[in-house]
């Protein structure tokens, strides 16, 4: 069947997403803490642009890799083997994606 774990691979990246942002807390209990009640609109555009920036920012490849990665759980080495490349590409190319997707989602806040 269809994947259907979107929201929980949303919230794992968007949960990644904000700590890479606010790193400079130090504490990333006490920040989740401290936001956990009122971000919730903001939390919904962050998944409605996560969506829009997949489909519109990352190449096809970046997006078969992602998908891989976060949508099915593969690990980097499985992701090579089933795409016939190596592991150092596989990082190469998520790295990148996530780069694209952080530079589209830090303008959409």
């Amino acid at each position: 069947g269809a994947f259907t774990g979107w929201d929980e691979v949303y919230e794992n990246f968007l949960e990644g997403y904000y700590w890479c942002l606010r790193e400079d807390l130090g504490d990333r209990t006490v920040w989740l803490r401290a936001n956990a009640g009122d971000n919730g609109e903001q939390m919904t555009r962050l998944r409605r642009n996560l969506r829009r920036a997949r489909e519109e920012e990352l190449t096809e490849r970046q997006r078969e890799m992602v998908g891989l990665y976060y949508d099915q759980g593969m690990t980097m080495p499985q992701i090579a083997e089933r795409l016939g490349g190596s592991r150092s590409t596989v990082s190469r190319t998520l790295r990148r994606a996530r780069a694209r997707l952080y530079r589209f989602l830090r303008y959409t806040l």
